[in-house]
């Protein structure tokens, strides 16, 4: 009994938390949607796998960081699950660099890619313009939660999630209808959001110093090589 209250203390926090992650999208689809009509929609639709993209990885690197960690402090090998979180915040790091450059500037033909064309390139453009900005925050903080999550506090976690999830859906009302900012305000609620998530987690790992960069030069490659792996 003792075992299956431990498996749905983290199971339910862990589904809830990536259902959560895979609706930003909707919510400023129904926004935008109701805002400036079927183009609105349609551009958020062409734009999301770019976004999709963004939060896979750091939610992958994040989820391959988190289990080397556990497996290592399992293992009582503290200092190499230290190497570990390093290895994954630096990965997380680079991959947000290289991701918002490739993004903003590679926007026009990665949506010409998907089908978009005329009116609905412009405006899925603006769209991802703002998210790849704002790309950082989704690919460390998504990537923080499964090693806050690891750690034991599966709730804190999934809160994380929540909060930038609410301050999504509270700004998503104010910057397109309010302000009618139409998919650029729907963009900038997203970031906003997934800032708040990526606050909330920052603070955890530096309140419990489970964040690090202290990681040997020579163990950067091996420890990249299985992260991703």
């Amino acid at each position: 009994m003792r075992e299956i209250r431990t498996f749905f203390k983290y199971v339910i926090p862990s589904i809830f938390s990536f259902a959560l992650s895979g609706v930003y999208a909707i919510v400023d689809g129904f926004f935008v949607g109701n805002s400036i009509g079927d183009i609105g929609i349609s551009a958020i639709n062409v734009a999301y796998p770019i976004s999709a993209v963004l939060q896979a990885l750091g939610t992958g690197i994040g989820m391959g960081g988190a289990v080397y960690y556990a497996i290592s402090k399992a293992e009582k090998k503290e200092t190499q699950a230290r190497k570990f979180t390093a290895g994954a915040m630096w990965l997380l790091l680079i991959t947000s660099v290289m991701l918002t450059i490739i993004t903003f500037f590679l926007a026009t033909p990665l949506l010409r890619l998907l089908g978009a064309e005329g009116e609905l390139l412009s405006l899925g453009k603006e769209y991802i313009a703002i998210i790849a900005l704002g790309a950082a925050l989704q690919i460390i903080g998504t990537g923080m939660i499964p090693f806050i999550r690891n750690h034991g506090d599966s709730f804190y976690a999934m809160m994380s999630m929540v909060a930038g999830f609410i301050t999504n859906i509270i700004l998503d009302r104010l910057f397109v209808w309010i302000f009618h900012q139409g998919v650029a305000g729907a963009a900038i609620a997203t970031i906003i959001g997934q800032g708040v998530t990526f606050l909330t987690a920052l603070i955890y790992m530096l309140r419990y110093k489970q964040f690090t960069l202290n990681i040997p030069v020579s163990n950067i490659a091996s420890i990249s090589k299985k992260l991703l792996k």
